[in-house]
């Protein structure tokens, strides 16, 4: 553990911070005598980038947001965008202070797991995203986590965007690396941010909504093979997953409305035509996964009326088994009653006649069963 050494007033690294340690204590750095080290440490590890953009280029250096706030306003083109990850209570109420967010808005973005939707507080727009990320595996078992969901916010304001993420999903480092290579969509400011969050969330459902398919192709060729076919543990544990990836990508639909009919006025109007191509795109994604879950829907009667019908079959076999023993029990339960008067009871060769008419009528109904299919 590392240690420094604090006076009365904090002070240390000098001489004189030296001099007031020795008439004050030895702490450790971080410790409780200190609880802002943590807030600060948590905050720093919640800020994943923060840049000032003016005229749809990014700015040297990364200072603090309230830092970039302010040159961001000097400009009349200029806005910040704010990066976090999962950020902790201190640190989102400092922004929501600096950036004037209400205090629903900072509320809401501490907690994850909202529904998809786009909210106006005061003169900041709200629009919450479903992230989504497919987990590789070797095969698919009854507990295989196939596709893992998140949340993104991003907060939309006249000189800011803030983006807030949730979970492991949904990354925005390519997002924007993208955005600051065309200059020609960042100058429309905070809203061409929301923008490429908005493509890329679409753009990352599609391709998780393609490995998902894969999956259900080889359950699909399993899920009627004898012997080894797909449990129906496998299958619901698959129809779990795209229900939750369905509740990603379909209630994303009525927010990018409102984005496309211009139902938010802020939204700058050279932004119309690429809020519609995110809305097709997004079309075609509802598609795929109202197919996925159909599909398995169909895939997971099939397989349960098949179970069913094997399990006649086996009934069926062991019926046919038992009225075969059943012949020879009953001319053997004839004979063992011990009476007197018995057709052939006293005959040399009563033991193996009896013998051969059990053989012979176990095989003719055999015969018989087995042409009928039940055996």
């Amino acid at each position: 553990m590392a240690y420094r050494w604090r006076g009365r007033d904090g002070v240390g690294g000098s001489l004189s911070g030296l001099l007031a340690g020795a008439l004050g204590r030895m702490v450790p750095a971080g410790s409780v005598d200190d609880p802002d080290s943590a807030d600060r440490r948590g905050g720093l590890d919640a800020v994943v980038d923060c840049a000032v953009y003016v005229g749809g280029r990014r700015q040297p250096g990364n200072g603090h947001y309230a830092e970039a706030l302010v040159r961001a306003r000097r400009r009349r083109d200029g806005f910040v965008w704010l990066g976090l990850h999962e950020p902790g209570a201190t640190l989102m109420s400092e922004v929501g202070r600096t950036f004037g967010l209400h205090e629903l808005t900072v509320g809401q973005a501490l907690v994850q797991g909202h529904r998809p939707a786009v909210e106006r507080h005061g003169d900041v727009t709200l629009l919450v995203l479903r992230t989504a990320r497919y987990v590789e595996h070797t095969e698919l078992t009854d507990t295989s986590e196939v596709v893992d969901t998140g949340d993104v916010m991003v907060l939309v304001g006249p000189r800011f965007v803030i983006t807030v993420r949730h979970g492991a999903a949904g990354a925005l480092t390519a997002v924007r690396a993208d955005l600051q290579q065309r200059q020609s969509l960042m100058v429309h400011g905070p809203w061409a941010v929301a923008y490429a969050v908005c493509a890329r969330m679409v753009d990352v459902y599609l391709e998780v909504a393609g490995h998902v398919e894969k999956d259900l192709e080889g359950l699909e060729e399993t899920a009627f093979a004898r012997g080894t076919g797909a449990d129906v543990q496998q299958i619901y544990q698959l129809k779990r997953e795209v229900v939750e990836f369905k509740r990603a990508v379909l209630p994303l639909q009525d927010p990018l409305r409102q984005l496309v009919e211009r139902q938010r006025d802020d939204v700058p109007d050279g932004l119309g035509h690429y809020f519609v191509d995110v809305s097709g795109r997004l079309a075609r994604a509802v598609d795929r996964v109202n197919g996925l879950d159909d599909l398995l829907n169909s895939i997971l009667q099939a397989r349960l009326a098949q179970v069913t019908v094997d399990q006649n079959n086996d009934m069926r076999k062991i019926a046919s088994w038992a009225a075969i023993a059943a012949v020879q029990t009953a001319i053997a339960g004839i004979y063992g009653m011990n009476f007197d008067k018995m057709p052939e009871l006293h005959w040399t060769y009563g033991y193996p006649a009896a013998l051969g008419v059990m053989a012979a009528a176990g095989l003719t109904l055999h015969r018989v069963l087995r042409r009928s299919g039940w055996l």
